[in-house]
């Protein structure tokens, strides 16, 4: 895949908001600190798409982005530094999950985790809900660039054992320009997959027990 156009569309908090021609749809959460907008923009090519920050939890609504005119990329709001109010993080929280679980086009979730660090209790946490809900997913292993090869190779065996994932996730780096054409790969393969159905969401977010009649697709590349 080749990527030759890539524009921001609009942001929303509910996903009745949602009034956009019908695309498949790729969505991107993580921590708070993960990297996830210069992600988001090495892989369209593009330096300041996705506004960057030093503060974390700076993305507080559901961004949307049109690539090639075909397909969305959705930014949304990343989790583990999310400062206010609980009953304001509650909303976040429900903002996220009407949006995952309620979206009939989204093809793919692209769960970031840090791969210098074994998963945090929140990334744990997301893991779990997403294999709860049956939702589509491929993990991310990013700041590959922190770390030399071997050191690479023994993150990724623990967080795989952390999570209990059934593969390794996909090793990425903006700055050592590592995982991008990978990246693309998932998206071409996605596209080439019929649209999952629509699921229903539940008040309060898809916690553990959770269910979706989206056909849950845990992939990673070793």
């Amino acid at each position: 895949m080749k990527i030759t156009s890539a524009v921001y569309v609009k942001s929303f908090m509910r996903q009745q908001d949602w009034d956009l021609p019908p695309l498949p749809e790729f969505a991107f959460i993580g921590r708070s600190n993960v990297g996830k907008s210069s992600l988001i923009n090495h892989l369209v090519h593009r330096k300041n798409l996705v506004k960057t920050s030093s503060t974390p939890g700076k993305t507080r609504m559901i961004n949307v982005f049109l690539i090639n005119e075909s397909f969305y990329l959705v930014d949304l709001p990343g989790y583990g530094f999310a400062v206010g109010p609980e009953a304001e993080r509650d909303t976040w929280r429900k903002m996220i999950w009407g949006y995952l679980q309620n979206s009939p086009n989204l093809k793919l979730i692209f769960q970031l985790l840090d791969l210098r660090h074994e998963p945090s209790k929140e990334d744990q946490t997301f893991f779990q809900q997403l294999v709860a809900a049956r939702l589509p997913f491929q993990l991310i292993a990013n700041k590959a660039d922190k770390l030399g090869p071997n050191a690479r190779a023994q993150q990724l065996k623990a967080i795989q054992h952390k999570l209990g994932a059934p593969q390794k996730p996909l090793l990425h780096s903006t700055l050592a320009n590592l995982g991008r054409q990978e990246l693309l790969a998932c998206l071409t393969a996605a596209l080439r997959e019929p649209a999952p159905n629509q699921g229903e969401f539940a008040a309060g977010g898809a916690g553990a027990g959770a269910t979706s009649p989206k056909s849950g697709v845990i992939s990673g590349s070793s």
